[in-house]
């Protein structure tokens, strides 16, 4: 089989370059927000939109509406293949076609869900998240055409964004859908516009709810404060106990991982300072590189606290307090694992003898790349091919549980984690945008990849 230049597929992708765009656009006017309901008729017509995108590329789609495992009606999934050689290695390409919600169309200084092109970026919601992993499948795929040497499977989902309740239901009961050599889940980014990476590593996360109490009921606090310390107070030494003085996570049994595959290059301070808006003079937690202490090591957020408002409140000692935490794990603990020894923690540790009680909640399982997997050599020529500039991977501090789920029903199958993003897109926030000239070096990245994969 001929293998396809990177100029060869230069030039087509340029050929088919307005295609892309109007694609891209058009799927931004889907106003396709699954908060809305996965089940509502504007997530139907998203679903039917992609359908007929991937038809006109000789893609055998359809749409197929999954079920939750309580059996309700779920999202509007869009499933196909093209099988071009039995004994060709088989591809599936993943991206979702929902989007986040706009709370406040105010904070934007476009329409959102009106594709406004400026600066080199094509602003509007889901225009990188993840109508730009629709985007360069399309792309990819029609730059092929008729040299495609992989058979090919896709799954665009469409409830990403709620936490994907029936994608493992809906994966289980449609298993030879999306058995595959190779697995491209484009929901992910690159280092930058113009610096191209496979995100190596994603961590867990596990919650859960943690109630403390001192009283049977609450008590004045000149009468009796002094002696006894009100729950809210035990409740903050309780979770100050839970690091060093560094700010170092030190809980026994909840693990720590250095960047997989090695550290390229560690996380521009400033940057992360001006991207969070950290206030003058923050010192920043923990130890090690940046990227460890965001992408590997475990990091944990009080993310609900139920306490007496300020406004109405007056002298007594609370009797109880209740705190949410979320633990984000290291990208191959088992959340389960630390689940458990975070709960032993809290509740060994309770002070001055106050009662503490933990329920746990939900666990997503975090995924960690075969930095040594063919296809993962593969993809790092191509994208070098593509961008022009060598490949700086990256981890990512959030999960996508789905991922290792995918890993665990298909254990044969080599996973990599591309996507359209980059530092400036803004998923999720006001102003999301995508890099134009980063889109082409990523449709480009995925034709040589297919192609190259058809030739191993």
């Amino acid at each position: 089989m001929t293998t396809l230049t990177s100029d060869d597929i230069r030039d087509r992708v340029q050929g088919d370059w307005q295609r892309i765009v109007t694609l891209l656009a058009d799927k931004v006017a889907c106003a396709s927000v699954s908060a809305q309901g996965i089940t509502g008729e504007h997530m139907k017509r998203s679903a039917g939109f992609v359908e007929q995108e991937f038809k006109a590329l000789g893609i055998d789609a359809h749409v197929v509406q999954s079920h939750n495992p309580d059996g309700t009606p779920g999202a509007y999934e869009v499933v196909g293949s093209r099988i071009v050689d039995p004994a060709a290695p088989t591809v599936l390409l993943y991206a979702h076609h929902d989007v986040q919600p706009v709370p406040d169309a105010g904070d934007w200084d476009t329409d959102p869900f009106v594709a406004v092109e400026k600066d080199g970026r094509l602003y509007g919601r889901g225009s990188a998240d993840d109508g730009g992993g629709i985007a360069i499948h399309s792309g990819a795929l029609k730059a092929l055409g008729d040299d495609l040497g992989v058979n090919i499977k896709i799954f665009i989902e469409g409830e990403e964004e709620m936490g994907s309740p029936s994608f493992i239901p809906f994966i289980e009961q449609h298993q030879d859908e999306f058995a595959a050599d190779v697995i491209i889940v484009a929901d992910s980014g690159n280092w930058s516009a113009d610096v191209p990476s496979l995100t190596t590593s994603l961590r867990g996360n596990t919650t859960l709810d943690v109630s403390l109490r001192v009283l049977g009921h609450p008590v004045h606090s000149g009468q009796f404060g002094g002696p006894i310390l009100d729950a809210n107070t035990l409740a903050a030494m309780l979770i100050s106990s839970m690091y060093d003085e560094s700010g170092e996570l030190v809980v026994p049994g909840i693990t720590a991982e250095e960047p997989v595959g090695g550290l390229q290059r560690d996380l521009d301070e400033e940057t992360l300072r001006n991207d969070a808006a950290t206030v003058q003079g923050l010192r920043f937690a923990g130890t090690g590189s940046l990227a460890s202490r965001l992408w590997t090591k475990p990091s944990l957020t009080v993310i609900g606290f139920d306490a007496h408002p300020v406004e109405g409140s007056f002298n007594v000692l609370a009797d109880a307090a209740t705190f949410r935490l979320s633990l984000r794990t290291a990208p191959s603990q088992r959340p389960e694992e630390a689940q458990r020894a975070l709960a032993a923690f809290l509740t060994e540790h309770a002070p001055f003898g106050a009662q503490v009680t933990v329920t746990p909640l939900d666990n997503g399982m975090g995924w960690a790349m075969d930095p040594n997997a063919k296809a993962v050599k593969t993809a790092e020529e191509a994208m070098s091919e593509a961008f022009g500039t060598d490949v700086v991977n990256k981890g990512e501090g959030g999960s996508i549980p789905f991922i290792p789920e995918l890993q665990r029903i298909f254990p044969e199958a080599q996973v990599l984690v591309t996507g359209p993003e980059d530092p400036k897109s803004n998923a999720h926030s006001p102003n999301e945008s995508i890099s134009l000239s980063g889109l082409r070096n990523n449709v480009i990245t995925e034709a040589l990849l297919l192609d190259r994969l058809a030739n191993e």
